[in-house]
Formats: C-alpha cells, sequence, structure tokens
C-alpha cells in the first residue's frame, strides 16, 4: 500500500472520519488543558484498539465524560464508573475508565501545583525540528521526549500514559507533526505550530 493516497497520509483517505480528522484535526496544535486531557483519555482508550472504533465512539465519550471537564470528572466515584461500565457507547474497560478519572484528578493536581497540563504537555516539544517522515517507516512509536513526558505524568497521578500512548497524543496534539513529507496538510500544520511559538 502506498504511504500517500489522494495526497493525504494513507491512513488519512481510508474512511469519511479519517478524511475528515486528518485533515482538520491530526497533528493541529492544541493549547487547551481540557482538549488535551481529552486527547490523552481518547488515546488510553484506544490502546488495543483502532483509532478509528474511538472516532466513531467520541461524541458518545464526550456525553459520558461530561465533555471532558476535569473539575467534574476528577469528583466521579464508584458509582460514576459503575454507570460508565454499563455504557455501550463508549469502550467499556474498568482500567481504563478509572484511568480517565485518575487522569482528570493528575490534570488538577498539575494546575494546583503551578504548572498546566498544557504547558507541561507543551514543555516536550523537540528542540530540535526533525526532518519531515517520508513514508511512516520513518516514524517511532516511542520517542525521547514521549518518555519523559510519561513519567512526568505518571508522577501527577495519570494511568495509562505509557510512552507509546503518550507520543500518540503528541502527534495528535501538534507538539510534533508527523504528517508525511509529501501529504498536503503538513506545510499547513508546520506554520501553525510555528506561529505558536
Amino acid at each position: 500500500m502506498s504511504d500517500l493516497v489522494g495526497g493525504r497520509c494513507w491512513w488519512g483517505a481510508s474512511t469519511p472520519e479519517y478524511v475528515a480528522y486528518h485533515d482538520e484535526e491530526w497533528g493541529r496544535p492544541v493549547h487547551d488543558s481540557r482538549a488535551l486531557y481529552e486527547k490523552l483519555s481518547l488515546e488510553a482508550f484506544q490502546s488495543g484498539l483502532s483509532w478509528l472504533t474511538i472516532l466513531r465512539k467520541r461524541e458518545n465519550f464526550r456525553a459520558a465524560f461530561a465533555g471532558f471537564d476535569p473539575q467534574t470528572v476528577a469528583r466521579f466515584g464508584a458509582r460514576d464508573v459503575t454507570r460508565l461500565l454499563k455504557d455501550a457507547g463508549i469502550v467499556r474497560h474498568r482500567g481504563k475508565i478509572e484511568a480517565a478519572i485518575a487522569n482528570a484528578r493528575g490534570t488538577l493536581t498539575l494546575r494546583g501545583a503551578g504548572t498546566p497540563l498544557e504547558e507541561l504537555v507543551w514543555r516536550h516539544r523537540p528542540q530540535r525540528r526533525r526532518a519531515a517522515p517520508k513514508s511512516f517507516k520513518d516514524l517511532a512509536a516511542t520517542t525521547p521526549e514521549s518518555a519523559a513526558l510519561s513519567k512526568e505524568l505518571k508522577r501527577a497521578g495519570f494511568r495509562f500514559v505509557g510512552p507509546t500512548t503518550v507520543y500518540a497524543a503528541m502527534q495528535a496534539c501538534g507538539i510534533v507533526n508527523d504528517h508525511l513529507a509529501a501529504c498536503f496538510v503538513r506545510r499547513q500544520v508546520q506554520r501553525e505550530i510555528d506561529a505558536t511559538f
């Protein structure tokens, strides 16, 4: 299979949902703490599953987790976990549900300590811009930056945030630009990232 389809990264052309996600969202910089918490939570739910499964259930996740408002989700207790385990609109995995609640609490812990989630995440942006990947063989599953961010998130109480999950979130949130060199979206995404610094 070619690494590009219709001028975009091949995975972004496989379904209408992926076309919209690839063209309009993936890799664009995210600086909002709530949105970053959501991305990290959804990447954790994706672990072991197709991202398309999560994308198709995203609105259900948002409804189930109070729009991923960290203050609200941080107050979730045992009854909420039971409710969520019965919700067929989301991925019903106790560990991942409990992780999303723990990660909301971790988001508040970071804020209370004076380092909001967005500051911590963006502090792990690579210091040097890497060469644009020419194919998906050029992409790594983890980086030293994702490993370091994973450790800091775990220190703040986050769960299901291993280096691979964290790197996927970094890609999704524009911390790195992993659109392929020939992808028609890459330059626009890079301009958006550069404009934030």
